[in-house]
């Protein structure tokens, strides 16, 4: 199948990681449809947004449906990136913070995979990319609600791998470290800054990921900027 074939749907499009990655497989030819709360400017042929909190089951169930009408196929790759963190002890985190980073890098995963694999087991191809972080592998200290839902990704991603993997399908997990972006708006003790590794890298990684061997199973890569002071 060639890539103008092949339907990519990217969540978390409107900024930082999700949108470079928009960008990088429209110009490797592949359809786009990129998935956020806020609009997606990018001006392409093959590219279509859909506006959606991923944390509404019904919501989600009822954009892939719309995806496949709009697209006239059903989705090959799925780019789980849609994700946020609060600082704070855990202590003094508040309800709210905590549900909302659940919801929507947990729960919100949960429900566009779900919503995804049975056409993907039907043709028997497909491809999942979840964006955990390196605090899906360690504890921060003051992050311990983030930490928590970014094992929570690993944890579903091996399992997932396991339980696909005889369809044809691959699922790969991805750990970055520090990015450039805008997560860090809600972070008040770290500001993005150049030291940090670059959007567009994490979507090249993404790419490479996926552009592989049918019989070749990308299921972890960790990145980190190499010199994170400068």
């Amino acid at each position: 199948m060639s890539n103008s074939q092949k339907l990519v749907l990217v969540t978390g499009s409107s900024k930082g990681i999700g949108y470079e990655t928009c960008k990088l497989f429209l110009n490797k030819g592949f359809l786009v449809a990129g998935a956020s709360r806020t609009e997606t400017t990018i001006n392409h042929k093959n590219f279509k947004h859909y506006s959606i909190d991923v944390s509404d089951s019904s919501s989600v169930n009822s954009m892939i449906e719309e995806i496949q009408n709009n697209f006239g196929r059903s989705i090959d790759i799925l780019i789980n990136n849609a994700g946020l963190g609060y600082s704070s002890y855990l202590h003094e985190m508040s309800d709210e913070n905590w549900l909302k980073m659940f919801d929507i890098n947990v729960h919100g995963l949960f429900y566009c995979t779900r919503a995804v694999l049975p056409k993907m087991i039907e043709k028997g191809y497909g491809h999942v990319v979840n964006i955990s972080s390196i605090a899906g592998t360690t504890g921060v200290e003051t992050m311990a609600g983030y930490c928590g839902t970014k094992h929570a990704v690993r944890g579903i991603s091996h399992s997932l791998y396991k339980e696909v993997r005889n369809h044809g399908i691959k699922v790969t997990c991805i750990y970055p470290g520090s990015v450039n972006t805008n997560f860090f708006d809600e972070i008040d003790s770290v500001n993005a800054n150049d030291n940090m590794m670059r959007a567009e890298d994490i979507a090249r990684t993404i790419f490479e990921s996926i552009d592989t061997h049918p019989n070749y199973h990308v299921v972890d890569i960790e990145l980190r900027p190499l010199k994170p002071k400068g």
